[in-house]
């Protein structure tokens, strides 16, 4: 592949990356979430693993410590996640959701499942395959691992 049509391709990768994180902050300020993207990024990480320290959940949502820690302040101040001591080592916390953040959770499911298939609209079965295969192979091209969704 020549480096302006890779660079062509890159652009349009990052182009779309950004406008669905925008179309979906538009989507969450507008339809009264009552969390921002990054929040339920950790409220659904949380109700799909159950407890997790930190450190697991930072390395699930792609966030730097110190971005997860405000995070999970602020959905604390919510009410939707609570510290709880670690039994094995006091000097650490494990998170979990709340009632309140399950119910959160249940509440925003559908409305989120409705954002996606806005983005996914007039696409076929084989053209999400494609796609999804790509992207896979660029991740593993990275050295990551494939995820099955």
């Amino acid at each position: 592949m020549t480096q302006e049509l890779f660079a062509r391709y890159s652009f349009l990768l990052d182009r779309t990356a950004r406008k669905v994180k925008q179309y979906a902050q538009h989507q969450f300020k507008t339809g009264d979430f009552d969390v921002t993207v990054d929040q339920w990024l950790v409220l659904k990480n949380l109700s799909e693993n159950g407890l997790l320290s930190q450190t697991e959940l930072a390395n699930l949502v792609f966030k730097d410590h110190p971005t997860l820690t405000r995070i999970i302040d602020l959905l604390c101040k919510k009410g939707y996640v609570e510290r709880i001591p670690h039994p094995q080592d006091r000097r650490s916390f494990q998170l979990h959701l709340t009632e309140s953040g399950v119910a959160k959770v249940t509440e925003l499911r559908p409305k989120i499942l409705e954002i996606r298939e806005k983005a996914w609209e007039n696409l076929t079965e084989s053209d999400f395959e494609e796609f999804k295969r790509i992207l896979n192979t660029i991740y593993q091209n990275l050295d990551g691992q494939v995820i099955e969704e």
